[in-house]
């Protein structure tokens, strides 16, 4: 399955307006126009989210040039001679209930949360973005209801199935029609028949992470970007950006993707052996990155296909679908197209203007679809993805090695496969190693 950030951006065409006319107000993380004043202040519930809602601050923001490779340190821990702040919170005997701390509120995060759901535990997911999901991401704009990241759930195996029908099967939707292929000729082909069930939900792929994490009692702090990472004791604490301290956790799981990862294990101040292999091997994890063009047009054809899927990696688009396909995601005649464009071709354009990439999108879109009609979209949103889709897995060892210390890691580059589904898998397992750990 394709794909599945920086500013995510949506822009509108009117009659009177320039092209690519950009909103004026800010947009909230499912690109709803807000104002201001609206903003709410944070709320922490347990099994709930907590909000600090900054418009213009926005989730996945993922635009940056790659990270600044530095080389790995231990950094050995203060000297807090004999003040109270040196007493340390005494590690969990057995049966004892455990504090988890979870970095990101992605698919392994909250698939994490959900495994300690029985467990006495309790788990607080840190989240930089305003929303849930990560990369299998939901937008809302101008009537549409988008999944701009994660195009849908593949049945990948018994497990994968139990666990998606077991979180209610109400608005669940599996796509009936098929995708299929085209090369870098742009010549569009049937598809091998064999694409099993498609899954995502009216409401959008971020239903996965809602409902995992409305069955557990897991605490949810939004637009929270975690900093630095401290070894005090046996426990572990968190800083955020703004200062905030977080912890102490008898358990910490990190599951954004491994470049962010790394830099958090940079950051980390603990003076062990282990520390360096690791951040070797989480940061040698190499990542495509994919730049999504959402293209929406106030007509509609029929096409005897979902998706069309770039096999030969020729192309400038690597994937293009039709929204419309999923049960109430766009409006009755009209269309939208989520343009998924090539590594190759967002590694070069990853910075152009929307302008610029949302007309190459569009002309592609044309020439794939044989109708000229497609190269003018009435309204656009684009996302860029820098950590897209991980290429190989970490090595196991130097992850595996610290999890005595109560230190884990999960996701798609731990499970070294570029799907919802590897990460759920991999969040899942981590989360019930922690239980049995502690247990």
């Amino acid at each position: 399955m394709p794909l599945p950030g920086g500013p995510d951006r949506t822009y509108s065409r009117s009659g009177r307006n320039p092209p690519w006319t950009k909103w004026s107000k800010p947009l909230t993380p499912l690109g709803i126009r807000i104002p201001r004043s609206s903003v709410s202040p944070q709320i922490t519930v347990p099994g709930r989210f907590s909000h600090n809602e900054t418009p213009g601050e926005r989730g996945h923001d993922n635009r940056n040039r790659g990270r600044q490779k530095s080389k790995a340190r231990r950094v050995p821990q203060p000297d807090m001679g004999d003040s109270d702040d040196s007493v340390q919170p005494p590690t969990p005997g057995p049966g004892d209930p455990i504090n988890v701390g979870v970095v990101g509120a992605g698919a392994a995060g909250t698939a994490a949360a959900y495994a300690l759901r029985d467990a006495d535990a309790t788990v607080t997911i840190l989240e930089k973005s305003g929303g849930v999901c990560g990369r299998a991401a939901t937008r809302r704009n101008e009537g549409c209801r988008y999944d701009h990241g994660a195009n849908y759930l593949k049945d990948a195996d018994e497990w994968t199935t139990s666990l998606i029908r077991g979180l209610d099967t109400d608005g669940l939707v599996d796509i009936d029609k098929p995708v299929w292929t085209f090369d870098a000729d742009g010549e569009v082909a049937e598809g091998h028949g064999n694409d099993g069930n498609k899954w995502t939900w009216r409401a959008g792929i971020t239903q996965l992470a809602k409902r995992l994490l409305a069955r557990t009692d897991a605490t949810v702090h939004s637009r929270t970007r975690v900093e630095s990472i401290e070894r005090t004791g046996a426990a572990w604490r968190l800083t955020d950006t703004e200062g905030a301290d977080h912890g102490p956790f008898d358990s910490l799981l990190l599951t954004p993707p491994a470049p962010q990862t790394a830099d958090l294990l940079e950051a980390t101040a603990w003076d062990d052996d282990r520390v360096e292999p690791l951040v070797d091997a989480v940061d040698a994890v190499p990542y495509r990155t994919i730049r999504t063009l959402v293209l929406h047009y106030p007509f509609r054809e029929s096409y005897p296909w979902y998706g069309l899927v770039n096999t030969d990696r020729g192309h400038a688009v690597g994937w293009l679908s039709r929204e419309e396909c999923k049960p109430g995601h766009v409006p009755d005649g009209e269309s939208l197209l989520v343009v998924q464009m090539s590594p190759t071709w967002s590694d070069a354009h990853y910075d152009d203007p929307v302008d610029d990439a949302a007309a190459a999108a569009a002309g592609h879109a044309a020439s794939l679809l044989g109708d000229d009609r497609y190269r003018d979209p009435d309204w656009v949103d684009d996302q860029g993805w820098r950590y897209a889709l991980p290429d190989e897995a970490a090595a196991t060892e130097p992850v595996r090695a610290v999890e005595p210390a109560g230190l884990y890691a999960a996701g798609d580059w731990v499970a070294g496969e570029g799907r919802v589904t590897a990460a759920l898998r991999s969040g899942h397992a981590a989360g019930e190693r922690i239980r049995a750990d502690r247990a």
